[in-house]
């Protein structure tokens, strides 16, 4: 009996083992299924989506930075230009996880150490060392404290050069600090152009002056690349599955040429100060052309700096009362209209009323016999308005707007002024008089040039020019389409109003002069406001169109409060020295003798 009660224990207890061993492998197969079936599922049902997930996570897109078109001169000579340069950036985790090699001779070839030393620390504060010593203008603290931050990106240093950023990837920093691709803008003449060139803001765009007025087409089309990463940030190769190539901007080359430009701002600077004078603008045009191959101020303003983004060039932004010079466009008026002769005789005093207004010449006269001619020559504003007695407002009007007054340029450069030039209807009895000689409206020294530019290019008006053609990324050269030319004056008007301009020269001769070359020009002086509100302050100017019997250039300067007051006195030496210059570079033969004067006096 009690070994039945034994036995069926013992059965009881093995039954119970047995129906464990069974739930447990139950179990088990359970486990395993499920096991096989996630696998399954993801092998055959989501394999491809995990490895889409995994090939996304190491793919990268990295932009191509194209590069910004350069501004040349008109013999190629590069006046603004963009150059390789990297922005260094740092993963700060990783940074601050960094363990810097012991120089041992098994590591020699790719430990760390700085001047042969060890770094002497770990983390964010080793890699700052590192870095520090190849880093010009860097300390270690400096850029410690930009890797001690919780970021995954911080920016270090830009404007990096290619030699430095070569010296950081001997670092052995792959993965911690790396160099992205950027440019800076170089300006290679300081203050030459300065305003007139402008500058760029951090992205790059073109914000003042040529930069601005060609950011189209010196701005280039970004490209990218994309491809997969390996843990230190290297591209894995044969990954690559687009690219797309960065177009650079196109060469932007000007008619402006440097080396003239650069006389006429040396010259400029020296009347600066020889006449002690705020500022002084000179302007050089090719007569047939229209072309300005300088265009400067005295001012100092380098290049690409905030300055010259915030500031407009003095030469295009300046308006100013032409003083006498305006006498030129009248007298054509005068000409073209059929009212008058050169040699029409005139008595003229050095002062007299006019309806109710009293006017004067510049200097004591008193009475003198001048033919229209000699009225020019002398600059006489009693004899212009002696001659305009059948001169209508409309015909006075007319003829200022036919000469590009009150106009734009053309030339679209940023920061420019029209001038002003009101309507006759609007004109007091005074300046009903006063825009015969240059007063009672203003303009810019480009408009004045292009007023003697088209007397000295046979009664032609051309449209300035300061852009000379665009070279795309491809090589191809686009030439800037020129306009046709509008008649002001007839042919014969022009040349007689070239003759009486040389009898100007031959009054201011003794101190405006280029030995070997007739000069055709005339002068202005006209008082203008000053700081205290009044017609305190003095603008003086001289054009000159060289050489008188073949023009090829009209050379204008402006001058503000000079020493010496006078337009030929002051002005015109400058212009001279100008034309000097000139001469000289383009090898312009020199003048036949002049024989054809017409009289001055009667």
């Amino acid at each position: 009996m009690k070994s039945t009660i034994q036995n069926i224990i013992r059965f009881s207890k093995v039954k119970t083992f047995a129906f464990k061993c069974i739930a447990i492998g139950v179990v088990l197969g359970c486990v395993a299924s499920a096991c096989v079936v996630r696998l399954a599922a993801t092998q055959l049902i989501g394999g491809r989506q995990t490895a889409m997930a995994a090939t996304a996570s190491r793919t990268s897109t990295v932009p191509l930075s194209s590069k910004r078109g350069r501004i040349l001169d008109t013999n190629g000579t590069v006046l603004a230009q963009s150059v390789e340069r990297y922005t260094i950036v740092a993963d700060p985790q990783l940074a601050q996880e960094y363990e810097p090699i012991d120089c041992t001779e098994k590591t020699k070839d790719y430990c760390d150490q700085i001047d042969g030393k060890p770094v002497g620390a770990t983390g964010a504060a080793a890699v700052a060392r590192l870095l520090a010593s190849v880093l010009d203008d860097t300390n270690a603290m400096e850029l410690g404290a930009k890797l001690a931050v919780d970021s995954r990106y911080a920016v270090l240093k830009k404007d990096v050069t290619p030699q430095v950023k070569r010296a950081i990837d001997d670092l052995n920093l792959g993965g911690i600090v790396w160099g992205e691709l950027s440019s800076e803008r170089l300006y290679a003449d300081g203050d030459l152009m300065g305003s007139l060139l402008g500058g760029v803001d951090a992205d790059g765009t073109g914000v003042a002056g040529i930069e601005q007025m060609e950011n189209e087409a010196l701005t280039g089309t970004d490209g990218h690349e994309t491809y997969q990463r390996g843990l230190g940030g290297e591209e894995i190769p044969g990954t690559m599955t687009e690219s797309v190539a960065a177009r650079d901007g196109d060469d932007v080359t000007l008619t402006i040429d440097r080396d003239v430009q650069w006389y006429v701002k040396k010259v400029l600077k020296e009347s600066k100060s020889t006449y002690g004078s705020p500022w002084v603008i000179g302007v050089v045009q090719d007569v047939q052309t229209g072309e300005i191959l300088a265009l400067a101020d005295s001012d100092e303003v380098t290049a690409g700096t905030d300055e010259a983004k915030m500031n407009a060039s003095r030469a295009v932004s300046e308006t100013f009362d032409p003083g006498s010079i305006g006498k030129v466009i009248s007298m054509s008026g005068y000409l073209q209209t059929g009212q008058h002769k050169l040699t029409d005789q005139f008595t003229v005093p050095d002062h007299a009323t006019f309806e109710g207004q009293d006017f004067k010449d510049a200097s004591d006269h008193g009475t003198q016999r001048w033919t229209l001619a000699g009225i020019l020559a002398n600059s006489s504003n009693i004899g212009m308005i002696m001659a305009a007695d059948q001169y209508t407002d409309e015909q006075r009007y007319e003829y200022l707007v036919k000469f590009g007054i009150g106009q734009s340029t053309g030339l679209n450069l940023p920061g420019e002024s029209d001038g002003t030039l009101t309507s006759p209807d609007s004109w007091d009895i005074r300046t009903h008089n006063t825009v015969l000689f240059g007063q009672g409206y203003t303009v810019n020294a480009l408009q004045l040039s292009n007023v003697v530019a088209t007397i000295a290019n046979k009664g032609v008006r051309q449209q300035q020019s300061i852009i000379k053609s665009t070279t795309n990324a491809d090589g191809k050269t686009t030439e800037t389409k020129k306009t046709e030319g509008t008649r002001v004056i007839d042919e014969d008007v022009a040349s007689q109003m070239m003759n009486a301009m040389e009898s100007v020269s031959d009054v201011y001769s003794s101190y405006v002069k280029v030995d070997g070359y007739r000069l055709a020009a005339k002068s202005g002086t006209a008082q203008v406001v000053g700081s205290d509100g009044t017609l305190s302050s003095i603008v003086s100017d001289y054009s000159i169109a060289i050489p008188a019997d073949n023009p090829r250039f009209v050379v204008t300067t402006v001058i503000k409060d000079p020493n010496g007051v006078y337009g030929g006195s002051t002005a015109g030496p400058i212009a001279a020295k100008i034309c000097e210059f000139l001469m000289q570079k383009y090898e312009v033969p020199v003048s036949s003798p002049r024989k054809d004067a017409i009289a001055v006096n009667w």
